[in-house]
Parts: structure tokens; sequence; C-alpha cells
């Protein structure tokens, strides 16, 4: 579904990602993890197409979208929830929603439910300015949003940080959901032990480069805390 290959991308004259290679499949969740400033985030980024690549190569769905404008790589399936719960803090729920709803017609409106469906939480808050929201509430609001797009592959960017623990468990299950229903995910996370259990594959960045990386599961959560302790 994504296939990154020796990625180079940076800011300026400023390498932050040095020959990345990550594969995600179709319905498969792939876990990036690392300190702050290893280069997550700017990996994700240039997946969507909001940095210049330097060298390597982005495929989606087989296509090469290395050169290619966000809204073209949106248009063939792919969705991005940025770090820090972003919304439209003056818009009621219901209208943070509609607005991306309102382009896609019918079918965005069934989307729509769809992800309410997913986050049942937000039908009550449906009439309340999104920035009256906790901030797990506004993170299941962008994830919201985003599925009424349509996506087969969503990038999300720390989902869990700094959300009340009480609506953690909400969006770990949500993920664990959109990739049973096919949908592929592309998660950058630093709960290990959520990451490692939901995922089919496991990447560990330090300073833009692989340190690590291997196959999902709990036996390998030594390992990765080993490599996130270098």
């Amino acid at each position: 579904m994504l296939e990154i290959s020796d990625l180079r991308v940076g800011y300026g004259r400023t390498t932050v990602v040095h020959g990345v290679d990550v594969k995600v499949g179709t319905g498969e969740i792939v876990a990036v993890m690392g300190h702050n400033g290893a280069g997550k985030t700017t990996l994700l980024r240039a997946a969507v197409g909001l940095l210049p690549v330097e060298t390597g190569t982005i495929r989606l769905g087989g296509e090469d979208v290395t050169r290619a404008k966000p809204h073209r790589r949106v248009r063939l399936g792919l969705a991005y929830v940025p770090q820090g719960q972003q919304s439209f803090g003056q818009l009621t729920t219901r209208e943070n929603l509609q607005l991306v709803a309102d382009t896609f017609g019918a079918a965005g409106t069934a989307r729509m439910n769809e992800a309410l469906d997913l986050f049942p939480a937000l039908k009550s808050l449906l009439t309340r300015r999104a920035g009256l929201l906790s901030g797990g509430q506004r993170q299941q609001l962008a994830i919201a949003r985003a599925l009424i797009v349509g996506p087969k592959i969503m990038l999300l960017d720390e989902p869990t940080e700094g959300i009340q623990p009480s609506v953690v468990g909400e969006i770990e299950d949500a993920i664990v959901q959109l990739a049973g229903s096919g949908m592929s995910v592309l998660l950058v996370e630093q709960h290990i032990g959520f990451a490692l259990d939901a995922c089919a594959r496991y990447y560990v960045l330090e300073s833009g480069r692989v340190s690590t990386q291997g196959a999902g599961g709990a036996a390998n959560e030594s390992d990765v805390r080993s490599a996130m302790a270098l």
C-alpha cells in the first residue's frame, strides 16, 4: 500500500531522515518509534507531501508519488492526522465533521455516520464547540474527520500523546478496528506496549536512521526499549 525507499528529507540544508525504508501492506498497522527529534514526524510529513524529498522514492498503491502534491496523495487514498489534536475550535463538533462530509455528498454523510459509530462518545458532543472538548475528544474528532475522506491508509502522529487514560483505550481500539476493516495504518507512537501489540512490523528511528526493526508482538518489547535507550 505504502512503500518508502531510501528516503532522505529535511529542512533547508539540514537532512533529518537519512536513507530510511518503510513498508506498509494492505490492512497492516506498522509502527514507527523513537525519541523526540528522531525524525518520525519528518518521515510522515514527507510521506504526505508536505516536505520535498531530497532523494528516495515514495509509492502509494503502486504509484510513484515522490513529487506528487498532497491533494493527489489524498485522492489515492492517504489521510494524515498530525500531532496535537487539531480542530476548528470555534466550530461545533458537527460543523467540524460536516465541513469534510459536504465535499463528498451522500458518501461523505455515510462516512461521517460510520466515524461517529467508531467514536460514539462524539455523538453527545455534536453541538459543543471543538475548542471546549478535552484533548482526547479532540483527537477522536481529528481521526473521525480524516475518516470521512474515505482513506485506504491513515498516517497517525502520536495519537495518544497527552490524552487522558480513559480515552487512550478507545483510540487504540479504534485503530485496531480500522486495520481489521482492511485499512492500512502507519502509526508514530510512544506507547510501546500498544504499538507492538497492534502492529505487524515496527521500525525504531535514531537520529533519522532505522536503528532496529522487526515483527510486532510483546516479545519484542525489550528489543525496542533497548534500541531506544541508546
